[in-house]
């Protein structure tokens, strides 16, 4: 008798669905206890600080994606080319853009300095030699899509490349109709629903980390494309500084989880397939620009 209540216990252990024999955590309680390794700090030569009335916007540029954009962005920010300048542009359910708003006017544009007037475009790289965490669901703007050095990005085993993808946060360099007019001198943060579309057609060169609220609240610019009327409308900009420009003291701290461990993964997982009560049919999928990237205030 023993034997055989043994037998049905195994055999009903076996049939028991993953979710039972496997209590779900959330989000939050995964990120509680991941180990310290399994976070970073963003460089301060490639942490960048909006400086706003109303607080700082901190963005991480992508050199591994743009190098010679975000070389230019270096060297406007040490230059002090934004401080004084504003936030001109603010279309719904798409971007803030900042920058010289007289950029088109060669009379009134403000000096570069020493940054290059002219780049090629860098809409995408070579994937070889790039660690590329894949996420597990299609896409429809990519053979493949995951993270890479920490951002949203998508990929193609064919042609061997990889690009960053227009994610709610993203920060791109604006551009004309030529595909290398762009300098790094005017840029936008995308506000809204993201514009998929774009991907592999403007140069991205980061993506906020803090301080997004500051951005998409803003008042909208009238259509059709956002860009205020009148100056008095505009977001003034007090500063646009590297943090290693920016004394210890005055920087924001943060980390930033790695997207290559097993604590990412289970984060996806997670948000991926929702078990809490309030869902009552897990989703199986998750689109990449709905992944979480948490971010914390660094630890002491």
């Amino acid at each position: 008798m023993r034997t055989v209540a043994l037998s049905a216990c195994l055999l009903l252990a076996l049939a028991m669905p993953a979710a039972a024999q496997t209590p779900y955590r959330s989000m939050q309680q995964i990120l509680d206890a991941s180990p310290a390794a399994d976070w970073r700090v963003p460089a301060a030569a490639d942490t960048l600080y909006l400086e706003l009335d109303a607080g700082r916007v901190v963005i991480e540029l992508a050199p591994g994606f743009a190098p010679r954009h975000v070389d230019n962005i270096r060297t406007l920010a040490r230059g002090g080319f934004w401080n004084g300048t504003s936030i001109y542009r603010v279309q719904d359910n798409f971007v803030a853009q900042f920058g010289d708003a007289d950029a088109d006017d060669p009379a009134r544009a403000r000096d570069l300095g020493t940054a290059r007037r002219k780049l090629p475009a860098e809409f995408e790289r070579d994937a070889e030699g790039i660690a590329f965490d894949v996420l597990p669901d299609a896409d429809g703007w990519a053979p493949q899509v995951g993270f890479a050095d920490g951002f949203a990005a998508g990929r193609d085993p064919q042609s061997g490349k990889a690009w960053m993808a227009h994610c709610y946060g993203v920060v791109g360099a604006g551009r004309n109709l030529e595909a290398d007019s762009s300098l790094g001198a005017e840029l936008y943060v995308v506000i809204g629903q993201s514009p998929r579309q774009l991907d592999r057609n403007i140069t991205q060169v980061g993506r906020v980390i803090q301080g997004i609220e500051l951005l998409s609240a803003l008042p909208r610019g009238p259509e059709p494309m956002g860009f205020y009327a009148e100056a008095a409308q505009r977001t003034p900009i007090r500063a646009v500084r590297l943090a290693s420009e920016v004394p210890e003291a005055e920087r924001t701290h943060l980390q930033l989880l790695r997207t290559g461990t097993r604590t990412f993964r289970d984060v996806v997982e997670a948000r991926r397939n929702r078990r809490d009560e309030f869902y009552k049919r897990p989703a199986g999928h998750i689109d990449l620009c709905n992944v979480p990237l948490p971010v914390r205030a660094a630890k002491d």
